[in-house]
């Protein structure tokens, strides 16, 4: 899929709009991202850590428009069926949208999935946490 991360970016920022804290949180993930594959030998499908890195906390508006708060498991709840409507904007391929989903429906609990492509998002979104708390 050509320009990929521009279009992904793109859905990020028009879903969140004013929420900088959010798109800024999601840019800084995908860099770490895209930085562990530039240094690590990993099999992976490249389009999917884009997506999962820039769409991974996209739960959080809903979980706070009705919930009043987000945690990890409302994140994992929420997130999914709109990454879903999202990246079905775009055409993404369908069999990327479910994996996508997994991912995003995985990336703060133990893995039920054996995907790289969860792994380095987990690691990427560990290293952007542990820095923001300092």
């Amino acid at each position: 899929m050509q320009y990929v991360k521009a279009r992904i970016a793109r859905l990020l920022i028009d879903y969140f709009a004013a929420d900088d804290r959010r798109i800024e949180h999601a840019l800084d993930v995908l860099f770490q991202a895209e930085t562990i594959l530039a240094q690590e030998e990993i099999s992976c499908d490249r389009e999917i850590v884009i997506a999962a890195a820039l769409l991974h906390d996209v739960g959080i508006k809903i979980s706070e428009e009705k919930l009043g708060y987000n945690n990890g498991k409302t994140q994992e709840e929420y997130g999914p069926p709109i990454a879903e409507k999202l990246l079905l904007k775009i055409d993404f391929p369908r069999a990327g949208i479910d994996r996508v989903k997994e991912i995003i429906g995985n990336h703060h609990s133990p893995s039920r999935y054996d995907y790289p492509e969860l792994e380095i998002l987990k690691r990427a979104d560990r290293i952007v946490n542990r820095r923001d708390e300092n």
